[in-house]
């Protein structure tokens, strides 16, 4: 860094010879040279006659794209080159036109007629390059010749084509949404494609344009189920997706009778013996009548092509499979997803969040799916806040009288962790599962009363707000714990916390008449000091005392009324005006007077705790919507299942093309037949479910290829049983190996197939199809009771026979159980694990009684803090001037940075701004008038300040997302009489939050961020500078960064996370021998980085 200043002078010595002055930049480094003739070279490398030149340029332009750089200066250079005759040339060419296509619109238009050359060319990638960069030039003038080239390229005889034109689709209509109808026309042939590459594109243009055609959908509806497993992972996405939504309006719910069913089993059941035999007869004759629900066979045609895509790598279509299987599937057959599910639970945080969210939207009304998977809920220390959190919420969710006090322990320990946001959720968490469970109430209570002792002020404010819903349902019986939290007054700072143990005191204050009394006199002293909320509950305590106890509270009560009367919150000014009319008698006080005591003292219910994703599920489950639980722009809403079902027979097609196919093809077919589905390759789709030795046969042969796939996932469970902390790639190469004698191949050959055992060759398939043909029409024509498959019981379940399920799942677990007989069965084993018989407890024993003592141990002590992981301590904030008192005419402002995260949004900096008027007069309405930010920031402002008298000085909030930059914020800051222009501008280490992380999550993190992202400079410490606790305090206060724990004495390292967009910002700093030192950062923020660099070598070395 020493050389930056020296690099500053020469361009800014250079400057009084005409050049343009260079300004000190912090990000003009090596990598960000200002040098305005950079591009010369390059220019004239794409002006030369030799391609090897050109292809030379455009590699390293594309590069420099790719690495984030603006070449957008080079636009005209490119587009000359657009004719070249080398055809890697050109294909570069386009992937830049692409690129700056819709920024340079007029230059891009002078070219058109070499694109619509370029539709012609002989070569499928120049084609649908030529198709993509037209209708990336977002210009009306030109929809009439994209449409023709959409429609050309939809007839196009690469599909690789084809499927551009489909991605051209939404393209050409969010331009221009009159094409509609024949955009629409265009959709309709490209559905009709036979090929798995169009599929998803299309599908995803069908949904942007036209989602309400579903007619569209019928004749192609088999076709996609069949090709679904083939398509490209997005593509998958997106048609299972479209295919919920279609199953929802074509198809009856798979679970409308069982309500019924439940109605009529419980009359039986609870008539007496003398009604039994007319009952029985009337009800046979009803259930006779009623028609039993029949699953249509194109139903379970979806589920049964999806099922096989729980086992996918990725996650999103796992995620669309699971949704599908909870809006369309039957009770029974849903909990397929669990495991799947769980499976997710080892992937990526941002995975986890996603998959966390749905599974707490599921556990509500299908508990008893997740039970078996309890301890993958358990949360470790590693996880993320936001993941700690969902993990409470689904372990609460899952909480019944069986498993509570497994649970109660975990909290226990999680009450001890150090984040604060967990602790608190934990707290709250044990009130839902007190409110819940009754059995465990007093349990729950004494442990929380145990925790009101605790020395973290947080801690003790949320265990007083769930004490307070909590002794709504039973206040008589614990006016101790009252007594004890009304002492806590005088301790705790939190308003939140201080209004719930005033409102406690006065809702049931003729439980401790002697003590509420005192209670009111402490807060009438400091009541000018108090907070918003605390001030409206010392006024309702104040009318309670006065109405139940006037003796003792008269007098301060109309001092605290007195009080309030000239508050400077008018909210507070209205409620002590109204209450002085109700509650003293006067003479126009009218007759509410009379009712003031039901008024205040009626009885009120005690408060429901329940979850916040208990009505999330009219969502779509995996949307963005259900994520946000907000209507996101562009959500279809799920329809509701219809009364009746529609005519079936609009899904046949009477010759379809798609079953045209080689011989080559018709032999992998027969092969692959049962893992895909009946209908395909029948003559006609409209056969029935009821042919029993052809889908007997389908189902044996399925059950091969789920029983192998099944063992593998089991033979994966067993190896991470021994060892949990295994990468997931180590064990699937055991896996695979593993699975290699099993198959007998001869020749070595090894293909690992998604969702299969594997692939064998095409000898070997059409022997094993020969020989499995002979073994299995004997089978199929015994009945479907002898299969061992999952396939079989879900198909099973179409036509009714819950005996032959019944056997056919006794047979399935019988082997898996003998076999955990053995080892500790662990609740990862999740396909065919069997849990062991409840055993019979009695119910002194569910709830132990040793509970009490566990929880007393939920104290949050000094030891269990480690200081190395805490955030920064806030004295050493810097303040910085926003208005002179000179400039502002006596009004003079300052401001800080907080380094608090801002409460309206977590992307904003929260901006400390402290408005000292020095003038004689009172300034009113000081307010944020017109705030005229950069593209893309956003400002939050303050409320507006009503009347600040002379001398006195305000104190407000405001919110700046600066977009991760260190540009200022501009805007005006008003008074009823003047406006002043003013702006601020945030150093780069203000910019980000600390992240709190392990050495390992560190050095992980690290890893991925090497190359371009990492920015090493040397240093010297000076002799002050050089012990651990001066290092540490000049680094955090430089920028808000956490610490993160290190083993080597000479490292220190610090973690962070930009505000707008989270991404990690990593610091190393290492001593070396003598005063010397390097600074490393880690960030793909490369300009932040850079700037950074130079702020923490300033402050550690002045």
């Amino acid at each position: 860094m020493a050389a930056s200043p020296a690099y500053g002078e020469e361009k800014g010595g250079s400057s009084s010879l005409g050049e343009p002055e260079y300004g000190h930049d912090p990000a003009s480094g090596g990598i960000f040279s200002s040098d305005y003739k950079r591009h010369d070279d390059l220019k004239e490398m794409l002006d030369s006659n030799k391609d090897s030149l050109k292809l030379e340029a455009m590699k390293r332009i594309v590069a420099m794209i790719a690495r984030g750089k603006n070449a957008s200066d080079l636009f005209p250079a490119v587009v000359k080159n657009v004719a070249c005759k080398n055809i890697e040339v050109k294909k570069l060419v386009y992937v830049y036109l692409v690129r700056y296509a819709e920024e340079q619109q007029d230059l891009a238009l002078l070219s058109i007629s070499t694109f619509q050359r370029g539709l012609k060319d002989p070569n499928q990638l120049i084609r649908a390059s030529a198709l993509r960069v037209l209708s990336s030039i977002r210009v009306p003038i030109i929809v009439p010749i994209m449409m023709l080239a959409i429609k050309e390229a939809a007839s196009d005889m690469s599909p690789y084509v084809r499927k551009t034109a489909a991605h051209a689709i939404p393209k050409l209509y969010s331009l221009d949404s009159d094409q509609k109808d024949q955009l629409i026309e265009v959709i309709e042939k490209l559905l009709a494609d036979k090929t798995t590459l169009v599929a998803g594109s299309v599908v995803m243009a069908f949904e942007e344009v036209c989602p309400e055609r579903i007619d569209l959908i019928h004749k192609n509806y088999r076709k996609l189920c069949n090709l679904l497993i083939d398509v490209e992972e997005w593509g998958q996405v997106v048609i299972i997706n479209m295919l919920t939504r279609y199953a929802r309006t074509q198809f009856l719910s798979p679970n409308q009778n069982e309500s019924l069913l439940e109605e009529n089993t419980e009359k039986a059941f609870y008539g007496s013996e003398e009604e039994d035999s007319k009952d029985a007869k009337a009800e046979a004759a009803s259930l006779a009548k009623r028609k039993p629900y029949v699953m249509d066979p194109d139903h379970r045609l979806l589920l049964r092509n999806t099922k096989p895509l729980l086992q996918s790598r990725n996650a999103a279509v796992v995620m669309a499979v699971a949704q599908l299987y909870f809006h369309l599937a039957p009770k029974a057959e849903v909990g397929v997803i669990a495991k799947a599910l769980v499976r997710l639970l080892r992937s990526h945080s941002e995975v986890q969040y996603v998959v966390l969210q749905n599974v707490a939207t599921m556990s509500i009304k299908r508990r008893g799916m997740f039970e078996p998977y309890l301890k993958s809920f358990y949360i470790r220390s590693t996880d993320p806040t936001q993941i700690k959190i969902l993990k409470l919420e689904v372990l609460t969710n899952l909480a019944n009288e069986t498993n509570i006090s497994t649970i109660l322990r975990e909290f226990q320990t999680y009450i001890r962790s150090m984040d604060k946001d967990f602790v608190a959720a934990t707290i709250q968490a044990i009130g839902r599962c007190a409110t819940n469970i009754g059995k465990v109430r007093d349990t729950c209570l004494n442990g929380l009363v145990q925790l009101l002792s605790n020395r973290d002020e947080l801690v003790v404010a949320e265990s007083v707000v769930v004490i307070k819903k909590l002794l709504q349902m039973q206040p008589a019986q614990h006016s101790e714990i009252i007594k004890h939290m009304a002492k806590l007054t005088d301790n705790i700072q939190v308003p939140m916390a201080r209004a719930s143990i005033l409102w406690l005191i006065g809702e049931y204050c003729e439980h401790v008449p002697k003590i509420a009394p005192d209670v009111l006199r402490k807060m009438a002293k400091s009541f000018t000091n108090e907070e918003d909320i605390v001030k409206l509950q010392v006024i309702n305590l104040a009318a309670k005392l006065y109405l139940t106890n006037s003796k003792q509270s008269k007098l301060l009560t109309q001092y605290v009324l007195n009080l309030a009367k000239y508050d400077q919150n008018y909210d507070i000014r209205d409620r002590a005006r109204f209450i002085r009319q109700l509650i003293v008698p006067t003479e126009k006080s009218g007759a509410l007077n009379k009712y003031a005591k039901k008024l205040f003292l009626a009885q009120k219910p005690a408060p429901i705790l329940e979850s916040s994703f208990k009505d999330r599920d009219h969502f779509q489950l995996g949307s963005l919507s259900h994520l946000l639980n907000a209507k996101a722009v562009g959500y279809q809403e799920l329809p509701d299942w219809p009364d009746e079902a529609p005519d079936p027979s609009v899904r046949n097609v009477e010759v379809p093309e798609w079953t045209k196919c080689t011989s080559r093809e018709k032999r992998k077919e027969k092969v692959e037949k049962p893992f895909y589905s009946d209908s395909e390759g029948e003559s006609g789709p409209t056969e029935s479910a009821d042919s029993e030795p052809e889908s007997g046969s389908e189902e044996n042969g399925s059950s091969s290829s789920s029983g192998s796939s099944s063992s593998g996932s089991e033979e994966e469970d067993e190896e991470e049983e021994e060892d949990d902390s295994g990468e997931q790639s180590e064990d699937k190469e055991e896996e695979e190996e593993e699975k290699r004698p099993k198959r007998k191949d001869k020749d070595g050959s090894h293909k690992a197939v998604l969702g299969t055992a594997g692939s064998p060759s095409e000898e070997e398939e059409e022997e094993e199809g020969a020989k499995k043909a002979k073994k299995k029409a004997p089978q199929g024509r015994k009945g479907r009771a002898e299969t061992s498959s999952e396939a079989s019981t879900s198909e099973s379940s179409s036509s009714g026979s819950d005996s032959g399920s019944e056997a056919e799942a006794k047979q399935r677990k019988a082997p898996p159980s003998s076999k955990a007989s053995s080892k500790e069965i662990s609740l990862l084993d999740l396909d065919d694990f069997t849990p062991p018989p409840p055993q019979p407890i009695p119910s002194s024993s569910i709830i132990s009684t040793s509970l009490v003592t566990d929880l007393e141990g939920l104290t949050l002590t000094d030891t269990s803090l480690t200081p190395t992981l805490l955030s920064p301590a806030f004295s050493a904030v810097k303040t910085y001037e926003l208005l002179h008192r000179m400039a502002g005419e006596g009004l003079a402002v300052e401001y800080c940075f907080s380094r608090r995260p801002f409460p309206g949004d977590p992307h904003m900096v929260a901006v400390q701004i402290q408005i000292s008027n020095n003038t004689d007069t009172e300034v009113k309405n000081l307010r944020v008038n017109e705030p005229k930010p950069l593209s893309g920031m956003r400002i939050q402002e303050f409320p507006e300040i009503e009347h600040l008298a002379p001398g006195d000085t305000a104190t407000v909030v405001m919110g700046i997302d600066f977009c991760d930059s260190t540009q200022a914020a501009n805007f005006q800051l008003c008074t009823h009489t003047r406006q002043f222009y003013v702006s601020i501008q945030p150093p780069v280490g203000e910019l980000m939050a600390p992240v709190f992380m392990s050495e390992n999550e560190f050095k992980k993190e690290q890893g991925k961020l090497m190359g371009m992202s990492e920015i090493t400079e040397k240093l010297t410490l000076p002799e002050k500078c050089r012990s651990d606790h001066t290092i540490v305090q000049q680094v955090t206060s430089a920028a808000n960064v956490g610490r993160v724990p290190c083993g080597a004495s000479n490292e220190y390292r610090f973690a962070a996370k930009t505000v707008t967009s989270g991404s990690l910002v990593l610091i190393t700093l290492e001593r070396r021998e003598g005063s010397t030192a390097q600074l490393t950062i880690n960030s793909e923020k490369m300009v932040i980085g850079t700037m950074l660099v130079k702020d923490i070598i300033q402050a550690l070395t002045q």
